[in-house]
């Protein structure tokens, strides 16, 4: 390239860079083409996500898509110009109707945000936002608040507008009418307000969520990776906050206990916990990827395991010790000193988990609750666990349900949005949420190691539940891991609704052969 095209050239993205449009330009402009989001993205080079972001506001253009895509907006804008509203009709009058103001280019200079050597905004004297008025920390390069990368606020309702006075002699001069006291509307009765209030406090506490991945957002100027890096980072003491603001009103409270048991202590940092988590590696007897035939497998996927596991029975008080059956109950919870019968069903999944040696062992309530159900005459497909010893207090199902809920509703929201970034960062809270309640030096707040090891069980049980339902409608289990995996055979979106929700399965997608749909042999049993 000649020197002279060298210069041609950044001009033109000085040009294109010093007259971006606003995100909702932007938007009409395809819209006025009639190009869709995957039309512009693969024209760009860039995800349809991420042009959506562009057009809502969420982030500005950035590199290498951004200079392809002011050429296409700037193009767009030459063919399909912004045009002014019609006039609104007036009285005729002596005078001559004033002029339309100017409609503004679709192309206008905009304020670029002051960013320091690593490229993120750099904050400052919080103070209006030049382009939203809603105030901001961040600054434009000349100085003036303005939201990172366009992430500008809607603002808040306006304030209503009083009625002009009465111009005529006669209003002036009539009595003033007495003020009508409009007839109060009737309150809504207790239960009303009450889920009113509940709905507004999940609705204030769900901005948080919102809000955080906003924060971050703007402050990573669009790079969703450093953004969800920073959100990440942030997960613990954020979900700590909501967990917090969740129990505002709660009757009971959480305390750390330090006289735990030593059962609930880690020998030392290398050992193993003392509490038998249940975790299941099953493999059906009858099918193996080695022996060649033509069985079809699925392997699904429980999507947020963890996240449902939040509903289980937790102690809220302080552990205390019974032998035999005394520390068992509807309404205790802890763990137990077992020995379990033996589990005489291969074409099922052990719900104790795999285990080495046999005989006594530390369980959760979780997996005590799953032993007992599967002994009674529902179920009848084991005898009862003897229990030689418990830690346990009183609990409650519902302790962590409203973070629960919480979090599933913003989960739920993020994956109809198509939201990435919040989605990340949701399940990062509830996973680390979980797994530094115990003896974790991430998370000062909480220690019960006890909660810990029962929410995880109850993963594992959940997912041994849907194990057993898929076995009982007549597909064959032909492998189950973890707390998400899922291996059977025949048509099994006849037994579980498929999709991303918490409720919903969908098909495991990873490396390795046993995930997706396989085939598998049979062996002789």
């Amino acid at each position: 390239m000649s020197q002279e095209n060298s210069v041609e050239a950044l001009l033109e993205e000085a040009r294109l860079n010093a007259s971006i449009p606003a995100p909702a330009e932007r938007q009409r402009l395809r819209e006025a083409a009639n190009l869709s989001r995957a039309q512009v993205a693969a024209a760009v080079g860039v995800g349809r996500t991420t042009v959506a972001n562009w057009e809502t506001g969420h982030s500005d253009p950035t590199p290498p898509g951004r200079l392809p895509y002011l050429k296409l907006l700037k193009g767009l804008a030459e063919i399909y110009p912004a045009t002014s509203a019609p006039a609104a009709a007036t009285e005729i009058t002596a005078d001559p109707a004033p002029e339309a103001a100017p409609v503004p280019p679709a192309f206008v200079a905009a304020p670029e945000t002051l960013r320091g050597p690593d490229g993120r905004a750099i904050e400052g004297d919080p103070g209006p936002c030049i382009r939203c008025g809603v105030e901001t920390t961040y600054q434009s390069t000349d100085g003036r608040p303005l939201h990172s990368g366009a992430l500008c606020q809607p603002a808040g309702p306006a304030a209503p507008q009083t009625a002009p006075a009465a111009a005529s002699s006669s209003a002036a001069s009539a009595p003033a009418a007495a003020p009508v006291s409009p007839t109060p509307a009737p309150l809504p009765n207790r239960p009303e307000r009450r889920a009113r209030s509940a709905a507004r406090a999940q609705a204030d506490t769900t901005l948080l969520i919102s809000r955080a991945v906003q924060e971050e957002a703007e402050r990573a100027g669009g790079d969703e990776e450093a953004a969800l890096k920073a959100l990440i980072k942030r997960a613990i003491p954020d979900v700590m906050h909501l967990f917090n603001e969740t129990r505002a009103t709660a009757r009971y409270d959480y305390t750390a206990y330090p006289a735990l048991p030593d059962i609930l202590k880690k020998p030392s940092k290398k050992d193993p916990d003392q509490i038998w988590e249940a975790r299941p590696k099953f493999h059906h007897p009858g099918y193996s990827l080695r022996a060649p035939g033509e069985v079809k497998v699925t392997a699904l996927d429980v999507n947020a395991a963890y996240l449902s596991a939040l509903k289980t029975w937790l102690p809220i008080g302080k552990l205390e010790r019974s032998t035999g059956s005394d520390g068992v109950g509807p309404k205790r919870s802890g763990v137990h000193l077992i020995t379990p019968a033996p589990w005489a069903h291969p074409h099922l999944p052990d719900p104790i988990g795999d285990r080495d040696e046999p005989g006594a062992l530390w369980v959760t309530n979780s997996t005590l609750r799953l032993l007992q159900r599967l002994a009674g005459p529902k179920y009848g497909l084991t005898d009862a666990p003897v229990i030689h010893e418990s830690w346990t207090s009183g609990a409650t199902e519902n302790f962590l349900d409203a973070l629960r809920k919480l979090l599933s509703a913003a989960r739920d929201e993020a994956i109809e949005n198509r939201d990435t970034l919040t989605l990340e960062y949701v399940k990062a809270m509830y996973s680390k949420f979980i797994s530094t309640m115990g003896e974790s030096i991430h998370n000062r707040e909480m220690v019960r190691p006890d909660w810990m090891h029962i929410i995880h069980s109850q993963a594992y049980a959940n997912l041994w539940g849907k194990a057993y339902k898929a076995s009982q409608a007549g597909l064959d289990v032909v492998a189950m891991m973890g707390t998400d995996e899922l291996h059977v055979t025949g048509d099994w979106r006849q037994v579980f609704p498929e999709g991303r929700g918490v409720a919903q399965m969908k098909i495991k997608h990873g490396d390795g052969k046993a995930s997706g749909e396989y085939t598998v042999g049979t062996v002789a049993r």
